[in-house]
């Protein structure tokens, strides 16, 4: 009966200490994110609606690839989501938390296909460019709504194609020497 006391117990601990690791994973994944958006940025002029261009991509396919289709999502979601919220680009906060968000899920998601746990180029790169094509189709579509055009969406599709190229050609690398240590190479579970 003790035992059984005492094996519930540590059950229970370590459930608690699961979520909590969770928690403060997705938390920080957050707030690399939003920094990563928020302090490294910069306009393209040609853009009509700005044409942003952030290193917050870079942090959305490190944290899909090293930790997950789910971990991934949470982060690009609420990360870029925030950033629009507090940096005057909150009519874009929906777009961007279904766009980023799926694109950061589609990415982890190929990248733990077939048991490849984020630690195929291939399989990782798929990922990206799969989900950075999904990326630019929400960001399209959301603003033929918020524009009411199905023309000037258009002329924000490059600078989306340099978020992507950046993200790729920074973030691909940078996942793949995390997964090399032995901290990071099993970080999917959750």
């Amino acid at each position: 009966m003790a035992q059984e006391k005492l094996f519930e117990q540590n059950q229970n601990s370590t459930i608690k200490r699961s979520k909590i690791f969770e928690m403060v994973t997705c938390s920080l994944l957050i707030a690399l994110v939003f920094v990563f958006t928020f302090f490294v940025q910069f306009t393209l002029p040609f853009a009509s609606g700005g044409g942003l261009i952030h290193m917050g991509n870079v942090m959305v396919f490190v944290a899909a690839i090293v930790f997950g289709p789910r971990r991934g999502f949470i982060a690009a979601a609420f990360g870029m989501a925030l950033f629009d919220v507090v940096s005057g680009w909150a009519s874009y906060a929906l777009i961007t938390f279904i766009s980023k968000g799926l694109m950061a899920y589609i990415a982890g998601t190929l990248a733990y296909t077939a048991g490849k746990q984020g630690k195929s180029v291939l399989f990782n790169s798929l990922g990206i460019i799969l989900g950075g094509l999904v990326m630019i189709a929400g960001y399209y579509i959301g603003e033929i709504f918020m524009l009411g055009s199905f023309v000037a969406p258009l002329a924000n599709i490059p600078g989306n194609i340099t978020q992507i190229v950046i993200g790729f050609v920074l973030g691909l690398p940078l996942a793949s020497i995390l997964k090399r240590y032995k901290y990071f190479s099993n970080m999917y579970g959750a």
